[in-house]
């Protein structure tokens, strides 16, 4: 039985060509081999599995190479090339910083650089995590990076790059690697699985690129977790239930329920996540990630910063046909704020379950309360004898030609119209009742041109004026500057110290008071434009006034002045 070998260690790249995702930096070093153009010092920095290491093996093996191929690759035939397959070459050296990192270390190594190489041209020392020396450890590499003999050359591999002396950066060529795009991670790993004669959903493979953020070894590890759980037939359910991933659809079921204004759906399919064993805070952070990817789908100018599989990209290009920017926007607020308070919210599900409900409302119709109608007057009822003069007749459809003479006994009072909260349009003039008539009707409001409103939705509103007086800079102003307060139901009063300013104000405000209408529903608004008192504190600069200011808060002073005889400079 053949050992097991992991697929980060068995699928290793062994040629500059077969590096996943930097191929401009290894272009760049197969330009210098080519050119025998070789710097003394190299430094690759970049994220954790995305190949620092495997460059620089591969660079030094084909540096070393008796028979290069088109000038930079190995042959993998020469006695170099199969010293380095076999690991047995003496021409490279690697070293772990992170377990040598004192000044004896660095020092063993440079008694071992003055040692020429037995086979090839080069000795490569490779130091990976270079930034886990100390500040010693560099102070004593410093002057051996600078001027090493000929046949030496270094390659420091590190992850935090800012950790690193400036004095070694200066004396190194530096390499940034890039994380791996989860396309490209995709692609790896479909060749890997047809290699191996795996079965494996393209949703699954972008689990696990997604899972890995942009690092081949963590990929290929995951791969190797799911292979051992599933098989050679990996499926998408399979992968979130091992990888313990939320699965996509409860996203896009939750923007489906908040654009529907279901809060009871939301809430549950909270509840069901809950129950799933899911952070509440990993959820949070997940939907505002789903939103972003929904917002950035609808532009085909933003959808390649959409990094998933063309299959999740169609769902999402779909829901964000249903989605409004504007409402996006707002989402993301929510759950940001939502996301700032769950870290010191004592009740955390009820912090998120509230998020969801405001999410569930944006762009709900607003209800408003319906006022009891007044208990009309009782209407009498007609005399069954319509032909006696003193009993009033009620026609069912009066006309002018058709109403009776009227007695002279005074008719039934009328109920008075109470004026309604929301401004109707009334009754049309031919729907109207006759004065004949003795039944009372009120007549119905309408709630959608007479609304109620609050101050705070006063004030909103009138703050969102001035974005439709942009082109009006004067006017923009005085609308920032100055803000109604509201006195009674539908009356609010604007104090204005500048008479200018209120000149300025009178002639917008026909204008403005009727876009102030409109956007709180309510003709009924009234807007008071007021010259407010102006009163302007007198300061004291000389001596003498500020003399004047202290006597008179302690008359002791004036005394003390004439005994003394003391001048006022």
């Amino acid at each position: 039985m053949e050992n097991y070998v992991v697929s980060a260690r068995k699928y290793r790249p062994q040629t500059f060509e077969s590096v996943v995702g930097q191929q401009a930096l290894t272009q760049t070093l197969q330009n210098a081999i080519r050119q025998n153009h070789l710097a003394h010092a190299y430094l690759f920095c970049g994220p954790r599995g995305v190949g620092k290491t495997t460059c620089a093996r591969i660079f030094a093996k084909t540096i070393n190479c008796l028979n290069p191929q088109n000038g930079f690759d190995a042959c993998n035939k020469c006695e170099s090339c199969k010293a380095f397959n076999e690991q047995r070459s003496f021409n490279i050296h690697e070293l772990d910083a992170a377990s040598n990192n004192s000044v004896e270390d660095i020092r063993s190594l440079i008694d071992q650089v003055r040692i020429p190489p037995q086979i090839g041209k080069y000795s490569v020392y490779i130091i990976d995590e270079v930034h886990m020396l100390s500040a010693g450890a560099f102070n004593a590499l410093l002057k051996t990076l600078e001027e090493p003999p000929s046949y030496a050359i270094f390659i420091l591999a590190t992850t935090e790059k800012h950790k690193v002396l400036p004095t070694i950066l200066s004396r190194c060529q530096v390499y940034d690697f890039n994380r791996i795009t989860v396309p490209d991670t995709i692609a790896y790993l479909q060749k890997v699985a047809a290699n191996e004669g795996i079965t494996v959903s393209e949703e699954a493979l972008n689990v696990v690129a997604q899972k890995a953020d942009g690092g081949m070894r963590d990929a290929l590890s995951i791969f190797d977790q799911l292979v051992a759980f599933c098989g050679t037939n990996i499926s998408y359910e399979q992968t979130i239930a091992v990888l313990n991933v939320l699965n996509a659809d409860y996203y896009f079921n939750l923007v489906d329920y908040a654009l529907s204004h279901n809060v009871a759906q939301a809430l549950l399919l909270f509840n069901d996540v809950l129950n799933h064993g899911f952070d509440a805070g990993h959820f949070v952070t997940g939907f505002a990630q789903h939103l972003r990817d929904v917002l950035v789908s609808k532009d085909p100018q933003t959808v390649p910063l959409l990094e998933t599989s063309d299959a999740i990209k169609q769902r999402y290009a779909e829901q964000a046909k249903r989605c409004m920017p504007v409402w996006i926007f707002q989402a993301l607020e929510i759950l940001n704020t939502c996301d700032i308070n769950y870290r010191t919210a004592r009740n955390k599900r009820l912090t998120v379950e509230l998020a969801l409900v405001k999410l569930c409302q944006i762009g709900a119709p607003q209800i408003v309360p319906v006022q009891a109608a007044p208990t009309p007057a009782p209407t009498p009822q007609p005399a069954p004898k319509p032909s006696a003069p003193s009993q009033l007749s009620v026609p069912s459809q009066p006309s002018s030609s058709s109403v009776p003479s009227q007695p002279s006994q005074p008719s039934a009072p009328s109920t008075p119209k109470m004026p309604s909260i929301s401004l109707g349009l009334g009754k049309k003039k031919e729907d109207a009742l006759s004065p004949n008539q003795l039944s009372v009707t009120q007549t119905p409001s309408n709630e959608e041109s007479n609304r109620p409103f609050t101050a705070d939705q006063l004030q909103d509103a009138w703050v969102g004026l001035a974005a439709n007086h942009q082109d009006e800079p004067r006017l923009k102003e005085l609308i920032e500057s100055y803000a109604p307060r509201l006195i009674d139901a539908y009356t609010a009063e604007i104090q204005m110290p500048n008479p200018w300013q209120l000149a300025q104000m009178r002639k917008a405000m026909p204008e403005l008071a009727q876009q102030l209408r409109a956007a709180l529903h309510n003709d009924l608004l009234q807007i008071q434009l007021v010259q407010a008192e102006y009163t302007q504190e007198q300061l004291a600069f000389t001596a003498e006034e500020k003399f004047k200011v202290m006597s008179e808060q302690n008359p002791a002073l004036t005394q003390l002045k004439e005994r003394l005889d003391l001048q006022i400079d």
